[in-house]
């Protein structure tokens, strides 16, 4: 089997290895005038695939800018616009790197942890009170998106004292939890399973 990996690198892989097949096709033909009919066609579908930018000044002579140099300027034919040739060894932006950090449960992501973090600064009163509630609300989704079946208000409850360390809990009536703190079993658990946990 032929791998695009294992092929020749496309100097535009933005247009996809077959409109370079098409390129390359039309280098080979002999014919000029068919050659530039193919040529024509092939500016078409590079346009259909950014419908967008139809409105964008000089798009056209963009697209056979490209045309010119995914066939490495050999292909004979008579441009409509006057060709800008592209430097082959064009400046790719830095590489940016994924922000990584330990995400103990990877279904409320890292802004969840971030938040209870906020809510333990803050002194006691209503206004913690309710941003602790909207956590919980935030958490019960979060959980809900992975596995709807799993959901029960307990698990919402566990997990906020598990991350606060104890020092945020639900009151009774948020999210209709019947407790406000994990049992000390389910609080070991957490501890025990550090790392195994897969979700």
């Amino acid at each position: 089997m032929n791998y695009n990996t294992q092929r020749e690198k496309m100097p535009m892989p933005e247009y996809g290895r077959a409109v370079q097949d098409m390129v390359d096709y039309a280098i080979t033909i002999q014919d000029r005038a068919e050659r530039q009919r193919c040529a024509s066609a092939i500016i078409g579908i590079m346009g259909n695939m950014f419908p967008t930018l139809r409105d964008v000044p000089d798009f056209q002579g963009k697209l056979w800018d490209h045309l010119a140099f995914m066939s490495d300027y050999r292909l004979d034919i008579d441009y409509p616009f006057e060709i800008t040739r592209l430097d082959k060894d064009r400046q790719h932006p830095e590489h940016i790197s994924y922000p990584a950090g330990d995400i103990r449960f990877r279904h409320y992501g890292q802004i969840v942890p971030d938040m209870i973090r906020v809510a333990m600064s803050m002194p006691e009163g209503p206004e913690r009170s309710q941003l602790v509630r909207l956590l919980a609300v935030q958490m019960k989704k979060d959980l809900m998106t992975w596995n709807k079946e799993m959901v029960d208000d307990a698990r919402i409850a566990a997990d906020l004292d598990y991350f606060s360390h104890g020092q945020l809990s639900l009151q009774e009536g948020d999210l209709d939890v019947q407790f406000a703190q994990a049992p000390p079993q389910q609080r070991q658990q957490h501890g025990k399973k550090k790392n195994k946990r897969r979700y």
